[in-house]
């Protein structure tokens, strides 16, 4: 479970994060939502101890972030799978290669078993057979997958995802959020989506928070979020959608 309690964040004069608080069950799918700036991606860097809050606390598996052990939290983070926004793919290396560094730098070296893993994450993300294509041989989609696998070659108990659909086209998007869809339904992952894309929302996510003014002003179902006659999400909502 993840548990965030009362948390402020300021950066200066820059406050943040003003009093967020939530929790996400075990193998919720829970979208994150809210203009540029409202503290979408500085919450999430809170949750994996990137960032300690000024006040309040994050809760992991049980364990307090900011005042448990630096060991502690490298061992929660090898439960944590992150696609990040660009996918943050190594140019110099090959698809294999960046797929395996997480378990290569943590001390697995046994090349057959590596090879295996990779092939096995590819064949998820519907990628067969480029493990020794270089990152700039791919399409922007292509780099979305390639990034998903590596996510996933640690068997991670939580998916991150940063804006996944960002930079795609709308079919490539689509495919992005059928695959992330189906990977958490067979995977039973606790997933964790920030997004502007409210079609993202509304068909993988089973709740949505939606941050205003570094606060929690919705928590509840997407439906009812893309309904609402609420003038600041319904604002949002016509912006967006």
């Amino acid at each position: 479970m993840i548990e965030v309690h009362d948390l402020h964040k300021s950066f200066g004069n820059k406050q943040v994060l003003h009093g967020v608080s939530f929790s996400i069950a075990d193998g919720e799918t829970v979208a994150i939502i809210g203009e540029s700036g409202c503290g979408k991606s500085v919450l999430i860097k809170h949750i994996v101890g990137l960032l300690h809050p000024d006040q309040g606390s994050v809760t992991l598996d049980g364990n307090v972030i900011g005042t448990s052990s630096e060991d502690t939290i490298y061992s929660l983070r090898r439960n944590i799978g992150f696609l990040f926004q660009n996918a943050a793919l190594f140019d110099s290396m090959d698809v294999f290669e960046n797929i395996v560094l997480g378990l290569w730098e943590h001390g697995l070296r046994d090349t057959e078993k590596l090879h295996a893993i990779a092939k096995q994450k590819l064949a998820l993300v519907g990628l067969e057979g480029i493990e020794k294509v270089k990152p700039s041989e791919l399409s922007g989609g292509m780099r979305k997958r390639v990034g998903l696998a590596r996510a996933l070659a640690s068997e991670p108990k939580y998916m991150f995802y940063d804006e996944p659909t960002t930079g795609l086209d709308p079919v490539t998007s689509d495919q992005i959020d059928a695959l992330i869809a189906d990977l958490t339904n067979k995977l039973s992952v606790t997933s964790l989506i920030i997004t502007h894309d409210l079609f993202t929302v509304e068909h993988i996510a089973k709740r949505v928070i939606f941050l205003y003014q570094g606060k929690v002003y919705f928590d509840g179902n997407p439906y009812d979020l893309l309904n609402s006659t609420e003038s600041v999400i319904s604002k949002f909502v016509k912006r967006f959608k």
